[in-house]
């Protein structure tokens, strides 16, 4: 595909446990983005110190770590076209139609493709990225 990039999608455990993972697909899928990986994790502490390194001497830190390993999450890889364009919180995004709180908004999205690339190493081997053809595109 032409122009793709990869990104890194993690359903946090508030949108697992509002049972919205299939709706979150579903606005990837309907954006025409191709699903490459996926897998329901129960993030450990090491990974998510990793993870959110950058945030480490925030204040709210300690909490964001408590909150991520709450309950399961669902890692993810997309492919497509601009796929890691950052969006906003207006209707019609996941962040706009699902997020309740700031503290709680449904997913974590890299927000370049140098971000995509060291989230998708920290969260996935590469045996379980998998390539197919993309029937969509010629």
């Amino acid at each position: 595909m032409a122009n793709s990039e990869r990104t890194f999608i993690v359903i946090k455990p508030d949108g697992v446990q509002r049972n919205l993972v299939g709706e979150i697909i579903k606005c990837f899928e309907q954006k025409g983005f191709r699903l490459i990986a996926m897998k329901l994790i129960q993030a450990s502490e090491d990974l998510l110190k990793e993870h959110y390194i950058d945030l480490k001497h925030r204040p709210f830190f300690a909490g964001l770590e408590k909150y991520m390993q709450s309950g399961p999450v669902v890692a993810m890889v997309w492919e497509g076209p601009n796929v890691t364009n950052p969006v906003d919180s207006k209707p019609g995004t996941i962040h706009g139609d699902f997020s309740i709180q700031v503290g709680r908004n449904i997913i974590h999205g890299s927000d370049s493709v140098e971000s995509a690339e060291k989230e998708i190493g920290l969260w996935f081997q590469p045996e379980e990225l998998v390539d197919y053809k993309n029937w969509v595109y010629e």
